[in-house]
């Protein structure tokens, strides 16, 4: 045997407790989120894709707040390319940890909700990154279709110490 396979092979276990433990810690969430700073719209630069999501691009959220204090949603996509037919979705948000104002609770369908958790934010709200507890969803998304590309691979390295799997993550077309 090479001496080097042991090393190696430590070195892949090694790598994949790393990866399993930070899976199993806790998603933590940013400290505080100003409401009324975080509405408004944002453009999606980088996504684990689902299903209800497939051949979206060009995907923008627009948040507003309603008058009994929870959140209008409006998802936006085009079809297959950024000049495709335009779809939409409206849905509804409500904030579910009043301490930091950073976990939610997103409906687009009857009965059914997703966790909403903001795990990364921009001091000035330029850029934010949302997840779910259980890291089956993330997005990347910023105030401009348009992303820093150093920016956006520290956010990536990021998701990897958060224990996301990095290699779901896909970038989204967004108009230059």
């Amino acid at each position: 045997m090479k001496p080097w396979i042991p090393l190696l092979i430590f070195a892949i276990a090694a790598g994949a407790v790393a990866t399993v433990r930070a899976a199993t810690k806790p998603l933590e969430v940013v400290p505080r989120v100003d409401l009324q700073r975080y509405l408004g719209t944002w453009y999606e630069i980088a996504t684990i894709p689902q299903r209800f999501q497939r051949g979206c691009v060009g995907v923008t959220a627009h948040y507003s707040l309603r008058p009994d204090g929870d959140i209008d949603v409006v998802n936006v996509c085009r079809r297959e390319t950024l000049d495709g037919k335009e779809s939409s979705i409206r849905g509804k948000a409500w904030i579910v940890d009043k301490t930091t104002n950073a976990k939610l609770k997103v409906r687009f369908f009857w009965p059914f909700t997703g966790a909403y958790w903001i795990i990364e934010l921009d001091k000035d709200y330029q850029w934010a990154v949302v997840g779910h507890p259980d890291r089956t969803y993330y997005w990347i998304l910023s105030r401009t279709p348009q992303m820093d590309p150093a920016l956006y691979d520290e956010l990536i390295r990021r998701a990897a110490a958060k224990g996301y799997d990095t290699s779901k993550i896909k970038k989204t077309l967004q108009p230059s």
